[in-house]
């Protein structure tokens, strides 16, 4: 690993050479970090003695998620490249909030990073979300070479304005429908028709759904659980490791492999926090976190491949719908959002 490591942190040498980007955010009323790089005599020396600079990650899914996994990797590369100058705490089960929550703490600098699914930054940059339009990749590799291209990076440049930078992106995998025994297995669209189902909040998952004929609400993961338990909701949609990992398997009876929705997830941090810090500083965690990155991919499509014998066992029942017509149902939401994601974009998408 320290091999890799020390690759990574060359390779990332040049992007950091660029220097970060967008407008600095007034941190004084949010939660400092206890001491940043900006508060030392010569922010540039590494082994400048003090106080460590202390960094929370937030998270609104539970230690088994692969993006906490992969994160309790990247604090452990941090401390160990800093010799214990920076150090990371990892706060898991929505400790600290909802994603929306979460994300609103980078804003305000009352926290200092979390990893939450492209299309809950969409709210601030629309296009960041571009990544989950539906059936807009039919495997892994396709969609990491779209996330990791020229383009991703260009949208990702304008969340500087909401104090936001992105380190990595960690993966999440591809949505699928899961149904109460009530409510049936989805074998066709028609079985699509007035289900009331459970999303997040993202305009584009939201949207493919009520193409789809389902009645789709908004509601926040760590309340998820509870609500199916209830009867509240006929259906959710998410990656299988999220329904396996999270066990949703105990209130959900049936298991469609639709992916109709590729789930990037944006590692970041706050820009202000980030301009504070010296640039070996920099180099260490942009490497630290594009390694965590690697893992966490790895590990989610290992997780896809291997968790739906796992969701058998456990009695889901799998049905795998003709995906061409649920294709056809949903080149709508390409329509939809045309004029909001701009025509090169759309364009782009359309010849991928």
């Amino acid at each position: 690993m320290k091999k890799r490591f020390i690759a990574v942190l060359l390779a990332c040498s040049m992007v950091l050479s660029l220097g970060a980007c967008g407008q600095r955010k007034d941190s004084s009323d949010g939660r400092e970090s206890e001491k940043t790089s900006s508060q030392r005599e010569d922010p540039a020396d590494p082994s400048d003695a003090g106080d460590p600079i202390k960094l929370r990650i937030g998270f609104s899914t539970d230690q088994s998620d692969p993006r906490v996994q992969s994160s309790a990797l990247f604090q452990q590369l941090v401390e160990e490249q800093t010799q214990g100058r920076i150090q990371v705490e990892l706060h898991a089960n929505g400790e600290l909030g909802s994603d929306a929550e979460l994300i609103q703490g980078i804003i305000d600098s009352s926290l200092d990073m979390t990893v939450s699914s492209a299309g809950n930054f969409a709210g601030y940059v629309t296009q960041v979300g571009v990544s989950a339009f539906p059936f807009l990749f039919s495997d892994f590799e396709s969609a990491w070479n779209f996330i990791d291209g020229k383009e991703q990076q260009e949208i990702e440049k304008k969340l500087a304005e909401y104090n936001i930078k992105v380190l990595a992106h960690f993966d999440n995998g591809f949505r699928c429908v899961t149904t109460s025994k009530k409510a049936g297995p989805i074998r066709t669209v028609k079985d699509m028709e007035g289900l009331k189902i459970r999303t997040p909040e993202n305009q584009i998952v939201m949207e493919t759904l009520s193409a789809l004929g389902a009645n789709p609400h908004v509601l926040g993961f760590t309340q998820l659980f509870d609500a199916l338990k209830k009867g509240d909701f006929d259906a959710q949609e998410n990656p299988i490791p999220v329904i396996y990992n999270h066990k949703l398997y105990r209130v959900q009876k049936n298991l469609a492999i639709t992916n109709h929705s590729y789930d990037a997830m944006p590692f970041v941090i706050r820009e202000d926090l980030w301009k504070e810090l010296s640039k070996q500083d920099q180099l260490i965690l942009q490497a630290s976190a594009i390694e965590a990155q690697q893992q966490n991919r790895q590990e989610v499509k290992r997780q896809t491949e291997e968790y739906l014998q796992k969701l058998e066992k456990k009695g889901m029942a799998i049905t795998y719908p003709d995906l061409e017509e649920f294709k056809n149902k949903t080149a709508s939401v390409y329509d939809y959002f045309g004029d909001s994601y701009g025509e090169d974009l759309m364009e782009l998408l359309k010849n991928k």
